[in-house]
């Protein structure tokens, strides 16, 4: 579930912020205290942040600019005003979006998913069920932990979850690890499948990569 942190310090728009995003299936959670928002954004571990411009004691652009020197957590600015040099200066230090208040809540949750769906195309992390698998550093990860996989593991994986729901056969993995300039033998690869097995039933996936005899493997 994606979680979203409000920095809005309008208690009332908040709230309904809040139960707005809950109820279309992301988790949320409101900055009520902005003595150090900073740090707060920084610890939150959000998926997507909302920031309003106008919040106590501090500029929303400024916090803006500083949060971007050390995170690249997306964030949608969500202000009352709606002049186009807030915009480009929100843009310019690194706004992800902008939409203007008072705002239609479905074009606010459109804003969201729009930009969810970008990230996720350019992003080097690939979901499965309750896994995300992360091609720049090798691993399986999920909420508590993280597992490194083999060059081979990875790109097996890789191969299973980009045909996901197809059957593919021992020789598509090998020619497309051969295409990689990574050769494997058949031997290897049962060996590198069992090993990914392994891996994936370490964080309750044992069962999703199904052997169909005489046809080959399927990532259900």
């Amino acid at each position: 579930m994606k979680k979203i942190l409000i920095v809005e310090d309008d208690i009332e728009l908040s709230k309904e912020l809040k139960l707005l995003l809950e109820q279309n299936g992301y988790q949320a959670e409101a900055v009520s205290d902005f003595s150090n928002t900073k740090q707060q954004i920084l610890e939150s571990n959000s998926d997507l942040v909302l920031l309003d411009i106008n919040i106590p004691n501090e500029n929303g652009e400024y916090l803006l600019k500083e949060v971007r020197k050390v995170s690249n957590v997306p964030i949608i600015m969500v202000t009352s005003r709606n002049t186009e040099l807030d915009e480009v200066v929100s843009m310019s230090y690194g706004a992800d979006d902008y939409i203007t208040k008072p705002y239609n809540p479905t074009i606010l949750l459109l804003h969201i998913e729009a930009l969810f769906k970008r990230i996720e195309k350019n992003s080097p992390r690939l979901r499965y069920r309750h896994i995300q698998l992360n091609l720049e550093k090798g691993t399986i990860e999920t909420e508590n932990e993280e597992i490194t996989l083999s060059k081979n593991e990875l790109m097996i994986f890789t191969y299973l979850l980009k045909n996901q729901g197809k059957i593919v056969t021992r020789e598509d993995i090998m020619n497309y690890l051969w295409d990689t300039e990574e050769f494997i033998d058949d031997n290897t690869l049962t060996v590198n499948i069992n090993r990914l097995r392994k891996r994936l039933s370490d964080v309750g996936l044992g069962d999703c990569i199904e052997t169909r005899r005489g046809q080959g493997y399927i990532l259900l």
